[in-house]
């Protein structure tokens, strides 16, 4: 068995594995495995040609970054997992700080890297950043990203801290927790999986923690742009899904009649700013929320069954939408104490 496996989930991206991979290859001390998602452009040739010693896993048809992660995990032996977008630039031994946490606190079952763009290196990553948070009525953010505003890295988040969810575009996770909690949810397809599966990991009694002393590069929006009606989409039904399945009985109802008319107002906002599609995609993601929903029964009773964290200490209790709109609160350290 593999101390550490890397495993890059690939689909139609050749070009970024041309300018990402050899840096990976170059600065980690693992294997490296490339999950090809049915691809149709000429990644396969590339890794053949270009990168040999890289192990991929041919996957039959695109099943998204969930459970296309998920299928190829199963393949793989390995103590430690590490899932890493194929936009991602990596330097110097990045995954050793987070190796050397996990092996001294048994208690801790994943955490992240500190997440820095790589259009401008001296920023925080928008999905990822310092570590990842949740606030009381579902909406996630960042040490570093809050909203669309995103801090300059000058070092003020660089401590080990627990957090409430690490970012799937480089998530290092103990194989065993991750099969025992049923890994991603392969009904999310993309956006969002990476919460819930932290989410269960926090209830279920693990830590998650960001390791800022590893640094990674991330591009961002390589599969779908922010402004894409789909991504949008799916961000709004996928969150659906998680507090669904993860709220305690005694907040689901009260979160879930505050989402009712704040999903509302942010399809209203789309409107007014002429993105009739993005507009439409809200309200398609909760009517299909509504139809699929019986289909999450089983997992919410699971979920809930194997709770022992309640509430998550790094769920706020605040909302961070009055925080950021109303009182100017734009950086993390802005915000009341968790």
């Amino acid at each position: 068995m593999d101390k550490v496996a890397v495993v890059i989930l690939n689909w139609n991206g050749e070009e970024m594995l041309r300018r990402f991979l050899p840096g990976v290859l170059a600065h980690t001390q693992a294997e490296i495995y490339v999950a090809d998602n049915a691809s149709t452009d000429k990644s396969l040739e590339l890794l053949s040609v270009d990168f040999p010693a890289v192990k991929t896993i041919l996957l039959e048809r695109n099943y998204g970054f969930a459970e296309g992660y998920n299928r190829a995990l199963a393949q793989i032996e390995a103590e430690y997992f590490v899932l890493l977008n194929s936009d991602v630039e990596v330097k110097d031994d990045w995954i050793s700080p987070m190796l050397q946490y996990l092996d001294t606190h048994p208690e801790v079952a994943a955490c992240q890297p500190k997440i820095l763009s790589w259009h401008a290196p001296d920023k925080f990553e928008y999905a990822g950043a310092a570590g990842g948070y949740m606030d009381a009525w579902g909406y996630p953010y960042c040490r570093g990203r809050i909203m669309n505003t995103v801090e300059t890295d000058e070092g003020q988040y660089d401590t080990v801290a627990p957090v409430f969810w690490a970012t799937g575009a480089a998530l290092m996770v103990r194989s065993a927790v991750y099969h025992e909690v049923g890994g991603l949810d392969a009904r999310f397809f993309a956006h969002m999986e990476e919460i819930d599966f932290c989410w269960r990991l926090r209830s279920r009694g693990y830590d998650i923690v960001c390791i800022p002393s590893a640094v990674v590069y991330h591009v961002g929006g390589g599969t779908l742009p922010k402004e894409s009606p789909n991504k949008t989409y799916l961000n709004f039904r996928n969150n659906l899904y998680m507090l669904y399945k993860n709220l305690p009985d005694e907040r689901l109802s009260t979160v879930m009649r505050c989402r009712f008319w704040l999903d509302r107002l942010a399809a209203l906002q789309f409107l007014l700013k002429g993105e009739r599609r993005s507009f439409q995609a809200v309200f398609r993601a909760r009517a299909d929320f509504r139809k699929q929903k019986k289909d999450f029964r089983a997992s919410r009773k699971e979920n809930l069954s194997r709770m022992v964290v309640n509430p998550i200490p790094e769920q706020a209790r605040f909302s961070i939408l009055w925080a950021y709109y109303f009182q100017n609160r734009h950086k993390y350290s802005d915000l009341p104490h968790i």
